[in-house]
């Protein structure tokens, strides 16, 4: 699986240590055409995890590129790592949310947002065409921070719009499922600075994953009867690489993971009141030399909410409620991250639970996501449920089914079956209505087609998932 996320295989038949080692030389030598040697190395738990990181420092440093070596982190904390270290490039050795016997490669540029797709198809060419290696005396360097994780939990705990205070007043009990991947480490600690009582299941980091790790509603039973068992206020969920994060209510309910980032809009906005003089409270404000050329320091005048094309209503909703401008980008993190940019958001992310604030940096980031989750349970005395049933309701439904059928001549069908629906051709097939949409797209991460519908009731929801599967 080739795609915007990255490259993705079956560990021992599709991904092999040869092809890591080839991949990551390519990308060492797409990062020196800059002119900077650094490249960041990450992974998360899997048990593939030791071998392939190996294979892939030696193919960079078979091309001349130095190796800052992070071991087992989350995907964000490495994104933050190469914006720090000045790095030419990072490679994050993850399969995110895919069962355990996959791996992959998640190639990430300088700014510290996934390769695009035209740099994705450079660092791909290089590595057909053999790239090129350096002899006995170019050999790259070694060496290993420790200090990632620190420095990421430092940066959340101490950004203007995370009001640690505020939380820690609560003293929420959390009950947590880190599905034994790198958050299992990462965050308890962000918690316990939050002054919150833990319940954890899964915390080990050694990748051997006790359920289907993607932090969907269907695989998070035994985190619902945690929640019920020790009357937690909240159950929360990530994945193993840690860029996703999703909640149970305080009745151990899984509430979708659409919900994290709804709830973080909503903290956001609700704290970037208007000041007479334009300047907006917890703005982030650095000096020149602490922003990045590719990250605003002065927000726009009205707030701009980015997502993706299969982001839930409940998230365009909180948005406009709270007096945001709304848009969408096609799915893929750096899709929607590059919009973000582009556009000046304050916040964004995606629907799977993938919470960016780009005064922070440009990836998706659980950790960010615990910390506005809880403030805005914190400004709210309502419990999780309440905070659920407040806002508008919708029924969405996630189906998927194996490539082989005709997209082209699908869409084709679809649009003219509804003529009525605004129709957006950026990201395989959405087509919307005022109160509902359905979205038809080919996977980045799966050799699947994904459906995905939302409407008000779950039967209309249902209707739009099976008038796509008549025309595939």
């Amino acid at each position: 699986m080739v795609s915007v996320s990255g490259t993705r295989g079956l560990v021992g038949t599709d991904l092999t240590p040869e092809l890591v080692a080839r991949q990551a030389a390519a990308l060492g030598t797409w990062a020196r055409s800059s002119g900077k040697r650094a490249v960041v190395l990450a992974r998360d738990s899997r048990t593939s995890g030791p071998m392939f990181a190996h294979a892939a420092a030696a193919g960079l440093l078979s091309v001349g590129c130095d190796v800052i070596e992070l071991g087992v982190v989350p995907t964000p904390t490495a994104q933050l790592a190469v914006e720090h270290h000045g790095a030419g490039a990072g490679l994050v050795l993850t399969a995110s949310h895919n069962p355990i016997e996959w791996n992959a490669l998640k190639y990430v540029g300088p700014d510290g947002i996934f390769l695009d797709a035209t740099a994705g198809a450079a660092v791909r060419a290089l590595a057909e065409r053999g790239p090129p290696r350096v002899g006995w005396d170019g050999i790259g360097s070694v060496r290993e921070d420790r200090e990632a994780i620190a420095r990421h939990l430092d940066l959340v705990l101490d950004h203007p719009e995370v009001d640690r205070e505020a939380i820690r007043r609560r003293r929420f009990r959390v009950a947590l499922d880190c599905v034994r991947g790198a958050g299992g480490v990462v965050i308890p600690a962000l918690l316990d600075r939050l002054g919150c009582l833990v319940e954890g299941i899964n915390l080990e980091t050694d990748g051997r994953f006790p359920r289907e790790p993607e932090p969907i509603p269907e695989n998070l039973k035994e985190l619902g009867d945690l929640v019920r068992r020790t009357g937690a206020d909240v159950g929360m969920a990530v994945d193993p690489d840690v860029d996703r994060l999703a909640l149970v209510d305080e009745r151990g309910e899984p509430i979708g993971e659409d919900y994290t980032l709804a709830f973080a809009v909503r903290a956001v906005l609700r704290r970037t009141e208007r000041r007479k003089d334009g300047k907006t409270e917890g703005e982030t404000r650095r000096s020149d030399e602490d922003v990045p050329s590719s990250r605003p320091s002065v927000l726009p005048t009205v707030p701009v909410v980015v997502a993706n094309l299969s982001t839930s209503l409940v998230v365009e909703d909180a948005a406009r409620e709270g007096g945001a401008r709304f848009l969408r980008a096609p799915v893929g993190e750096a899709n929607v991250a590059r919009m973000i940019r582009d556009e000046g958001a304050l916040i964004g992310g995606e629907g799977n639970g993938g919470v960016i604030l780009p005064s922070l940096h440009s990836g998706r980031d659980a950790p960010l996501g615990v910390a506005l989750v809880l403030q805005y349970l914190a400004r709210d005395e309502r419990p999780v449920s309440g905070l659920v049933a407040a806002a508008p309701r919708y029924r969405i439904i996630k189906a998927k089914i194996k490539r082989g059928a005709d997209l082209a001549a699908a869409y084709s069908g679809l649009k003219a079956r509804f003529p009525d629906a605004q129709a957006d051709e950026r990201d395989g097939l959405r087509l919307a209505w005022e109160d509902r949409w359905v979205h038809l797209r080919p996977s980045g991460t799966e050799p699947v087609i994904r459906l995905i519908a939302e409407a008000p009731t779950q039967g209309e929801a249902d209707a739009l998932v099976a008038a796509c599967r008549s025309q595939l």
